[in-house]
């Protein structure tokens, strides 16, 4: 790694030090920056840009499937939305439909909020358990 980009470096330290919660926030919050991209380059009618960046959604999302626990319960309702999304994007990409973008977007945006007050509340209680 080249050291003359200084973002690029802390970057790359922010995901080395994360714990498994923060790396799952940073990768809904990435799915939903490729969205964001692949819609502006729907808009523009320019394919190739919107081709990658919904690859790139869908890649998250297939990381976000094969790193469920899938002994908890949970974990079986939330493969079967992840499937559902990762199917719709590519919909999105055949099709160029902001609707169901729209759609995507909306779930993945509940569970990265969702997924930030779990954090929140955790650390809540970490820091309620120190004070003891």
């Amino acid at each position: 790694m080249s050291v003359n980009n200084p973002y690029q470096v802390y970057q790359q330290n922010s995901v080395n030090t994360a714990s498994p919660g923060e790396l799952t926030l940073m990768l809904y919050n990435g799915c939903l920056k490729f969205m964001k991209l692949a819609r502006t380059a729907i808009e523009q009618k320019d394919i190739q840009t919107k081709n990658e960046n919904l690859l790139k959604a869908q890649k998250i999302i297939q990381e976000l499937m094969v790193t469920l626990n899938m002994d908890v319960e949970m974990s079986k309702t939330m493969m079967a939305m992840y499937d559902y999304i990762n199917r719709r994007l590519i919909e999105v990409n055949i099709k160029n439909d902001l609707a169901i973008l729209d759609e995507v977007e909306g779930y993945v945006t509940e569970f990265r909020d969702t997924w930030k007050q779990v954090i929140q509340l955790n650390r809540q209680k970490a820091h309620q358990g120190g004070q003891a």
